[in-house]
């Protein structure tokens, strides 16, 4: 659990921590894969959101899943990818936080990969929370704690076995 005074520093700038859906390359799961290899090149992510007609968040599509959809058992075919839609090689919805985050969970999440998609109570995408701008939050955490708060060391507690071996 969180405390609450590093919590509340965590979460001092919270409005800067999500990008906007509006802001984040995503990809339709419709898409064909010649679109996907374009996009994420050009964008330099190796791995974007993926949503359908509606704006819902329904997996990740990756540059390698892309790239691996041009091979045959003998062949790279680049003219492949024309042949499948996003939705073929994606990975399907991985983990998502609702509005309002929990900063906990979030945190967690971010330990395995560099965002964490972010949606709405009806799974629409919202935008995502990147490693980067976490680490930007925990940066202004450790540098302001002890200027705005009295920390002092806890006495450590001796387990009940241990103080019992003692008497």
């Amino acid at each position: 659990m969180i405390g609450n005074a590093v919590q509340e520093l965590l979460l001092e700038n919270e409005e800067s921590l999500m990008i906007d859906g509006e802001n984040v390359a995503t990809l339709l799961d419709t898409h064909p894969l010649d679109h996907a290899l374009l996009v994420l090149t050009n964008i330099g992510y190796s791995k974007i959101p993926v949503l359908d007609s509606e704006g819902r968040y329904v997996g990740l599509i990756s540059l390698s899943a892309v790239v691996e959809a041009m091979f045959n058992t003998t062949d790279i075919e680049p003219g492949r990818l024309a042949d499948f839609k996003v939705a073929d090689v994606m990975e399907e919805c991985r983990t998502a936080v609702k509005l309002p985050v929990n900063i906990e969970k979030v945190l967690n999440l971010l330990v395995n990969d560099n965002f964490v998609v972010v949606t709405d109570g009806n799974d629409t995408f919202a935008g995502i929370i990147t490693r980067r701008e976490i680490l930007k939050a925990v940066n202004h955490t450790v540098h302001e704690l002890e200027t705005r708060y009295h920390v002092t060391e806890k006495t450590p507690v001796v387990k009940v076995k241990q103080a019992q071996k003692i008497s």
